[in-house]
């Protein structure tokens, strides 16, 4: 197969051809279109619209539906990589295009190694078609609401906002906070708790439910200023006895609950645009140093050691966020061993973390003249700073979880 023309964010591999073509679409849409919006969906922090225009025309809002129902048909490890291709030319973008694709690729690819009976799998096949067709036939955008200020998001308790069973479908109560897309999206995916109506909420009882934009009874409220990631305009949701029908279940009742036990990488999908942006700080200051930014004075700065030892250590840290990152996404399965879950975990904490790591080092490695708003390290950082905050896996979690599953085996307390 023919080398690619580019080096993709995920670093060199021996890739698919379908991997190569998807690969070589998301880096041209980004160098050509998504670079250059990037600072005003940041200035503005407004939704990228125009970007999602070109991913519907180029059919990547449907990346992850199956072939059978029109849709590309990207598996998960292929997905990863499109999307740090993409965090690399715009974040807001690419964060914003992961809550979007986890709807199709939960309820596809990762749902069908979810263990269900056979009632709850035929009527997953049957409602899924829905939400497909959606995507495929109407370019329809979908949000995926997780946080409420509380441990719902890290898998730690019930969510708050929940759900009723009534006639032909549920009456959905509640709020969502930092919810992505909020404004844009077509369909709201709301992960929330059944109201069994006996005051005993149970995490196992979590509903996965597509709440359509027009909905009576649901509202968006707040504003949304924050340090970085601008363009994701994560403003707060509210349900008040919001109706929605059976059809709009994403996953069956239960399955949720079992996909996040079985599926651990399902909440990896936020690492690639951190990956990307790793990528873009390091290839600006490369470009920096050898005097090719457009726009800037030709002026070379790379003959001076501290700035070559400071682009060495940068390739280096790159190098291992690449290398974990992608043997973690090729080994990604339904129940993973505990060294692959580990690995996940390493690989989580690394990557978001050392992308502002990397940040960091660029700025100071080009001096000030990179903190400068026209150019785009200083929002490479800022954004690159929001990864380690994300949930369910946030970098404290992420500790947490590894310390504790080294140290205790499952059922394993102290007396």
């Amino acid at each position: 197969m023919p080398d690619l023309a580019f080096t993709p964010a995920v670093g060199d591999h021996d890739f698919t051809a379908a991997q190569r073509e998807l690969l070589t679409l998301a880096h041209t849409l980004g160098r050509d279109k998504f670079a250059a919006r990037a600072a005003q969906w940041d200035e503005e922090a407004s939704f990228p619209f125009a970007n999602y225009e070109d991913l519907r025309a180029a059919g990547l809002l449907a990346l992850c539906v199956p072939r059978e129902h029109g849709g590309l048909g990207a598996d998960y490890a292929t997905y990863m990589m499109v999307a740090a291709e993409i965090g690399r030319f715009c974040g807001t973008t690419a964060l914003t295009y992961n809550m979007h694709i986890c709807s199709t690729l939960w309820t596809g690819v990762l749902a069908d190694g979810i263990p269900m009976s056979e009632a709850q799998r035929a009527e997953h096949v049957g409602r899924r078609g829905l939400h497909f067709r959606r995507v495929v036939e109407d370019g329809a955008i979908y949000a995926q609401p997780f946080s409420e200020g509380s441990a719902a998001a890290a898998g730690r308790a019930p969510f708050g906002t929940t759900a009723r069973k009534v006639e032909g479908g549920w009456l959905v109560n509640g709020r969502k906070i930092f919810a992505s897309l909020s404004g844009a999206a077509d369909y709201y995916g709301v992960l929330c708790t059944e109201d069994k109506g006996d005051e005993k909420p149970d995490a196992r009882d979590t509903l996965y439910l597509a709440v359509p934009a027009t909905s009576e009874g649901f509202a968006i409220s707040g504003e949304w200023n924050p340090l970085g990631m601008r363009g994701t305009v994560s403003r707060n949701l509210t349900f008040k006895d919001v109706f929605v029908s059976d059809d709009e279940q994403l996953m069956p009742r239960g399955i949720y609950w079992k996909g996040a036990q079985t599926w651990p990488a399902m909440f990896f999908t936020l690492a690639p645009t951190y990956l990307g942006l790793a990528n873009a700080a390091y290839d600006f200051t490369v470009r920096y140093l050898r005097g090719e930014v457009p726009g800037e004075p030709p002026v070379k700065r790379r003959m001076y050691p501290t700035k070559q030892v400071a682009v060495a250590q940068m390739r280096i840290q790159l190098e291992q966020m690449r290398s974990i990152f992608l043997r973690a996404v090729l080994e990604a399965r339904p129940e993973p061993s505990k060294d692959a879950r580990m690995r996940l975990y390493a690989a989580q904490y690394t990557v978001m973390e050392g992308a502002n790591d990397i940040a960091r080092l660029a700025i100071r490695t080009c001096g000030g003249q990179s903190m400068m708003k026209h150019l785009p390290l200083e929002r490479i950082y800022r954004d690159s700073r929001c990864g380690s905050l994300m949930l369910p896996w946030t970098a404290e979690l992420v500790l947490d979880r590894m310390g504790r599953e080294a140290l205790y085996e499952p059922g394993e307390k102290d007396e």
